[in-house]
């Protein structure tokens, strides 16, 4: 049975853990003790960004990991903050548990508001590798729905090569001309085996009509009340600017969350020591503010 989420929800998702350690710090997992303590400590830097942010108690959530955010989520719990928490295995191109099979346990003991996958499907590519992902993905979506849990989906769909020659190999093209047909047929395939998320966090689109068709794809046969948000990818601050206008008047986008755009170049400065730990915090909470501002500019218009 679907839930749904038509909320205001405004993310800082700072749940990167083997891009994180390797783009920020030059590590390769597994850490030793001191260098686990280090990057857990820089979350801390963001999430202090976080709670300075000027966004409504309800609307504004984390994502963050497990493995080095868990202080970070039971403070946020505490708090009453929206958390997220990540439930997939870091740095794979095929979606796996983070835990294997206890990955139930985990969420029960850490109790996010949602729990949130990050998936890599492209409807084009490797029909065995899709099917095992979805497996274990309808798994997961019975969980979910059985306790009354909230699952939230992020969904990247990259390019495969033959697609990319299409396009003759320009990523831009891609993104505007093939990517979103694939992301409604994603949507459209994961949610025929079973899978069904409250809030999808999709990849940002630079045409409204194609907003409007993931929206149609998520709340066709019983999914009206499901939520969309925007994910930034680490993209420019322009690129961001762009996907978030487009979406923020769309029926059915509620929001956004957008993590490396807003936290790496602070965290980048902090760890050279060329930013105050306050002064990270200060820059972080400014960025999280803009997007927020800039989306909701937008949804207030909407028709």
């Amino acid at each position: 049975m679907l839930t749904g989420y038509t909320k205001p929800l405004a993310i800082l998702p700072f749940d990167h853990r083997t891009s994180y350690t390797s783009g920020l710090f030059g590590w390769k997992e597994p850490l030793n003790v001191e260098q686990a303590q280090s990057v857990a400590d820089s979350k801390w830097v963001i999430y202090e960004g976080f709670k300075k942010a000027r966004i409504p108690e309800g609307e504004a959530g984390i994502l963050v990991d497990e493995q080095y955010g868990v202080g970070i989520i039971r403070d946020a719990t505490e708090r009453g903050t929206i958390t997220a928490v990540s439930v997939e295995t870091s740095g794979q191109d095929e979606f796996e548990f983070a835990y294997g099979d206890d990955f139930a346990e985990h969420i029960k003991a850490v109790q996010p508001t949602f729990a949130k996958v990050l998936v890599r499907y492209n409807p084009e590519a490797d029909r065995a590798m899709n099917r095992r992902q979805t497996e274990r993905l309808q798994r997961l979506s019975d969980f979910l729905h059985q306790t009354q849990r909230l699952f939230l989906f992020e969904l990247l769909v990259p390019p495969e090569p033959q697609q990319l020659e299409r396009v003759d190999k320009d990523r831009d093209a891609y993104d505007t001309k093939i990517r979103p047909r694939l992301m409604v047929q994603a949507i459209e395939e994961l949610r025929r085996a079973g899978v069904e998320p409250d809030v999808w966090k999709i990849e940002g689109l630079d045409q409204r009509s194609d907003c409007e068709q993931v929206v149609l794809a998520a709340h066709r046969d019983g999914g009206q009340h499901v939520g969309i948000i925007v994910l930034g990818r680490g993209a420019s601050k322009e690129h961001v600017t762009k996907w978030l206008q487009t979406a923020a008047d769309v029926p059915g986008y509620i929001g956004f969350a957008v993590g490396r755009t807003s936290f790496w170049n602070a965290i980048v400065d902090f760890e050279a020591q060329r930013l105050s730990r306050d002064a990270a915090a200060a820059q972080i909470a400014q960025n999280f503010e803009e997007w927020y501002r800039i989306f909701n500019a937008g949804h207030q218009q909407k028709p």
